[in-house]
Formats: C-alpha cells, sequence, structure tokens
C-alpha cells in the first residue's frame, strides 16, 4: 500500500472546479489526508463508488463482507494510527448495520467518520426503497451527524466532521448525502475546519485546579493513579511516566488505558475493575489521594459506587467537563488535555517513592501470583488454558505484537496477561462489549500500522459473529495473526451461570463448525493444536510467518476467570477464586 506521502505527491486538488457532489466527497477525503477506507456499496451510494474507481490510485477501497466489519475495521485503523477512520454504506439496511460500530466508537471514544448514501430529496419522508432515518436511529450513539440534500454543502461539512470527530475527546460523526447531492455539480472549493462555534474540544487549564492537585499529592501517604484511554488519545504517554516516577506513584490502568505505560515497568501494578489484578483494586479502598487521569469511572471499574474509594480524595484529570462528578465525586476537576495538565503538574511535584505504600501492592501481587496467576499461565491440568497461550505469544513476539480482543472470557484473559512495551497496542472494545469486534478491528489496527505484529484474540462465539471478514484478509492479504480459544461456549456467559445461577447453562454450549475447513477455504494458513506439547511451536511458527495465519487452541471448557468483583459489589469483594 502506498504511503499518504506519495499519494499526495499524485493528488492536486484545485481549489476551485466545478465537479459532481460525488467526486468532491472523493476530493474532501484526500484534503483531509484519507488514504484508506472501508465500506460496502449499493445502490444510494453508488456515484460515490464510481468515483472511487477513477480515484483508485490515490485511495483505497476495502470492500468488507458486512457493513459492521467496516466500522470496527475503521476503529482498528484509528485506535492504531491514531488518525480518523472512515467507513462508508449506503442507505437503508447498509446504513443500519453500521451501527453497532458506530456505537461502540462513541463509548469508546474512537475517531471515525461515517458517510450513508440516502434515498433523493425528494422522496425524503416517504417510506422510499431502503430508505431509513439514519439521522434519527445515530443520533443518540454519535458525536455529531448531519444529512447533506445539496452538493454545495459537502465541502464545509465533510471538513466539519473531520474537525469534531478527531477534536478534544473523540468520537464518530456521520453524514447522510442524498443521491441527487451526490449527482449535483457545483463550484467545488475545500478549506479545513479549524474551529466551530460555541464548541471548546478542549478546556483551558486552569493553574489554581493544577497547584491544588499537586498540594494533596505531596502531602499523600498512600497516593494512587488510574489512568484510562484518555492518556493514549491524548498522547500524555511520556508525561504521565515522569509524574509517576518523580512522585514514586503506584500506577494502575483501566482496560482501555492499557499500554500507555509499559507492562514491565516498576510501578505499574496492573488493571483495575471486574477482572483485575487483586491489588489495585483492593488497595484502591485504602489510598489516601486517588488520582483518575483520562478515565471516566465505568460501572466495571468502580464496582458498588457507595463503597468506592470513600476514604480518599479524589483528583480528576479530564478533557471531557460531563464526566465530572458524573459517577465519583471529585476533591479537584482538572480540566484540559492530560497531555498539557500533566506536564503542568510535573515541576510542582516532589520527589517521592511511597516505599512502604508500594509494598503492598507486591504483597498483594504474590497473593494473587500463587493463588490465581501462576496456574493460568503455568498449569499443571491437562487441558490447555487461554493464559498459557497468550504468555506464548507474548515469548514469541517478544511483547511488541499489537493484540486485538474481542469480547469474553479471552478478552480478560489477553488484557491481564498481554505485556507491551508501546502504546497503542491492546485494541478491544471496552464500553460497549461488542462481540465480533476483534476480527475486522485486527483488519483495520494491521492497515494502520503494518510494520507490526498484529495479533486477534477471539472467542469461538464472538469469532462466527463476523467469521465473513475472512474473506477480506484473503482478497487483500494481510498478515493478521488469528488465534481462536475454543472451549465451546460462550465462556463468559457460562461463568456467571456456574457462579450465580445454580450451573443453569441456558443457552451457552456452542456446537461449533470445523474452523480450520473454514479458514482453508479462505485460502488462510491453518492449525489446530489440542495438546501442551504443540503449544510453543506453533505460535513460534504463526508469528514467524508473514502471511494471514489462523490457529485455533482448544482450551479448558470450564475454567473461570480470577479474580472477579461480582456485579454491584465493592472493590474490597474481589474473589481470587
Amino acid at each position: 500500500m502506498e504511503t499518504i506521502e506519495e499519494k499526495k505527491t499524485k493528488t492536486k486538488i484545485n481549489t476551485k472546479m466545478k465537479i459532481s457532489g460525488a467526486e468532491a466527497i472523493v476530493h474532501c477525503l484526500l484534503a483531509e489526508d484519507v488514504d484508506l477506507v472501508y465500506g460496502y456499496p449499493g445502490g444510494a451510494i453508488m456515484p460515490v463508488y464510481d468515483e472511487f474507481y477513477k480515484f483508485q490510485d490515490k485511495l483505497t477501497h476495502v470492500l468488507t463482507r458486512h457493513e459492521q466489519g467496516a466500522t470496527h475495521a475503521a476503529q482498528g485503523y484509528a485506535r492504531v494510527s491514531g488518525r480518523v477512520g472512515v467507513a462508508i454504506a449506503t442507505s437503508g439496511p447498509g446504513a443500519t448495520n453500521l451501527v453497532t460500530g458506530i456505537a461502540d466508537a462513541q463509548i469508546d471514544s474512537t475517531p471515525m467518520v461515517c458517510i450513508t448514501g440516502q434515498v433523493p430529496r425528494h422522496l425524503l419522508g416517504s417510506d422510499a426503497f431502503q430508505e431509513t432515518d439514519i439521522i434519527g436511529i445515530s443520533n443518540p450513539v454519535t458525536k455529531w451527524s448531519y444529512q447533506i440534500t445539496k452538493a454545495s454543502e459537502i465541502p464545509e461539512v465533510i471538513a466539519k466532521a473531520f474537525y469534531i470527530a478527531k477534536s478534544g475527546r473523540p468520537g464518530p460523526v456521520l453524514i447522510d448525502i442524498t443521491k441527487n447531492a451526490q449527482f449535483e455539480e457545483f463550484d467545488f472549493s475545500y478549506k479545513k475546519c479549524k474551529g466551530v462555534r460555541s464548541y471548546v474540544p478542549t478546556p483551558k487549564p486552569n493553574m489554581g485546579a493544577i497547584e491544588a492537585a499537586a498540594n494533596l499529592i505531596n502531602q499523600a501517604k498512600k497516593p494512587f493513579i488510574v489512568w484510562g484511554q484518555g492518556v493514549i488519545l491524548g498522547e500524555a504517554e511520556e508525561a504521565l511516566k515522569a509524574v509517576i516516577e518523580k512522585g514514586g506513584i503506584p500506577a494502575a490502568w483501566t482496560i482501555m488505558g492499557e499500554s500507555a505505560v509499559p507492562t514491565s515497568h516498576p510501578l505499574n501494578v496492573g488493571m483495575v475493575g471486574m477482572h483485575g489484578n487483586y491489588g489495585p483494586n483492593m488497595l484502591t479502598n485504602e489510598c489516601d489521594v486517588l488520582i483518575a487521569i483520562g478515565m471516566r469511572f465505568d460501572d466495571r471499574v468502580t464496582g458498588n459506587l457507595e463503597t468506592y474509594a470513600k476514604q480518599a480524595k479524589v483528583l480528576h484529570f479530564e478533557i471531557d467537563a460531563a464526566e465530572i462528578n458524573k459517577n465519583v465525586n471529585a476533591d479537584v476537576a482538572v480540566l484540559g488535555n492530560c497531555k498539557e495538565t500533566l506536564e503542568l503538574l510535573l515541576p510542582l511535584l516532589h520527589e517521592n517513592n511511597h516505599e512502604n505504600w508500594h509494598s503492598e501492592f507486591k504483597k498483594k501481587h504474590q497473593i494473587e501470583f500463587d493463588e490465581v496467576i501462576n496456574n493460568d499461565i503455568r498449569p499443571t491440568k491437562d487441558g490447555l488454558t487461554m493464559g498459557e497461550v497468550i504468555e506464548e505469544i507474548n515469548i514469541a513476539s517478544k511483547n511488541k505484537a499489537v493484540i486485538v480482543t474481542d469480547v469474553g472470557q479471552h478478552q480478560m484473559i489477553a488484557c491481564r496477561y498481554a505485556k507491551f512495551e508501546q502504546s497503542k497496542s491492546n485494541i478491544t472494545s471496552g464500553g460497549l462489549g461488542t462481540m465480533g469486534f476483534a476480527l475486522p478491528a485486527a483488519i483495520g489496527a494491521k492497515q494502520g500500522a503494518m510494520d507490526r505484529e498484529v495479533v486477534a484474540i477471539i472467542g469461538d462465539g464472538g469469532f462466527q459473529m463476523t467469521i465473513q471478514e475472512l474473506g477480506v484478509i484473503f482478497q487483500h492479504q494481510i498478515p493478521v495473526k488469528i488465534v481462536v480459544l475454543n472451549n465451546d461456549h460462550l465462556g463468559m456467559v457460562r461463568q456467571w451461570q456456574e457462579l450465580f445461577f445454580d450451573k443453569r447453562y441456558a443457552s451457552t454450549v456452542m456446537v461449533n463448525p470445523d474452523f480450520v475447513k473454514i479458514a482453508e477455504g479462505y485460502h488462510i494458513e491453518s492449525k489446530r493444536i489440542s495438546e501442551r506439547k504443540d503449544l510453543k511451536a506453533t505460535v513460534q511458527e504463526m508469528i514467524a510467518s508473514d502471511k494471514p495465519y489462523f490457529l485455533e487452541v482448544k482450551v479448558e471448557k470450564e475454567d473461570n476467570v480470577f479474580p472477579m468483583i461480582p456485579s454491584g459489589a465493592s472493590v474490597s469483594d474481589i474473589r481470587l477464586k
């Protein structure tokens, strides 16, 4: 695939020329440095696809096998590259099939622009063939949406869409374009958007709040940092690391924030949340200052809010004012991009090490290692465990892979045991928990970072929700590595049924097809293993391959993911078994 720079040298966009709306859309995308679009054609968007054909030397279109796959691929691309992902579909069912991915992007703050075709303007509201009010449907799950009904609106609206999608707290934007607007000609000119009236994407930092935060941290005996994806989105990894190191502050991450600080860093104490690490969860209710950075206090992190960190002063570093005091009241709120606010905080902090406090995390970690971790990654049982598969992938990839996970037990295991040395390495569906996310997202992640190894970790249930996207891997020969951890169950639901529903396994047993034969049908190199003696060599072979590779690993059917905080319980009620 050509680089953006190579394509730019080939592309000359006149500042003013008379062209069709469809051609204008392509010129707008090129002006926004878009070189890759995921989508699926249809009647109401066909004029744009005709222009894609004419511009295929400048803009790559990837035909996904379902519109939902297009949005997840665009998400994976955006999350790894740090750029705006683009997905396109036709009207009616094409547009509605985008909605799950749009909702996923909204709750996980992923910058994405979706373009949908629509019936001609004169047919709007007439229940015409494949007409759906996609603006009304998508409004609750987009950062902004707009319907274009005349060609002259196209440049300004698309420029605004890209600005809104990537500025401040990122998110998805949907632009619906009627077919008549795609055919109409107009005098085209394009100017990138640099601001929208009354929209302030990044609040200006308040030095008084930053000084108050520094004073509380400096006085703290047991400070504790929990960081989220805002650190990655704000490119604040180095600033966070500097704050952690200067203050000697133990720091834990939410699933969406994982990889911002290397797993091996001595002050990285692990993951918080329902299946997070024992120490960070337990000691949340013992710290005296809780410093939340770029995270939103999701219920999977906090558990019961009535008992969450009540003993602590809470400092909240956040770009979105709507998140302040939404779930957890902040004693000090620091608004702004966390890269900027942490850089302002750093010189105000005293150097410290909090050695005794940090030793409490080490003690808790040892308990968890003995009770849980060692059994997960070095099992003595006959059957393979998910944890040992992740550990072998760490070894074979030298902790450098991008790990893309679906949703379920395998997701929690992968997030717990994957090791990362580089940011933007953990790609998962966090807030929405969308099964089927991983396979198309891995395609986008690989195309967003062709120089990096990308491994998709998927359960047998989620794999079958978007299994058709194997066709994209085959058609474009995208060297994604796919690992299906197959326990013949909807594993996470089965775990809850075992623990909380007296083992009434309702609709969780999977009667699965031969996954290897299906992958081979797409001409993807494939293997299945079920014994420990085959694991290391097969994983090494997979990672060493420069082609797409599918690996099915048959794992224990009734393994559970621990630690676990029962739904609605306190973080202090975390269970090790």
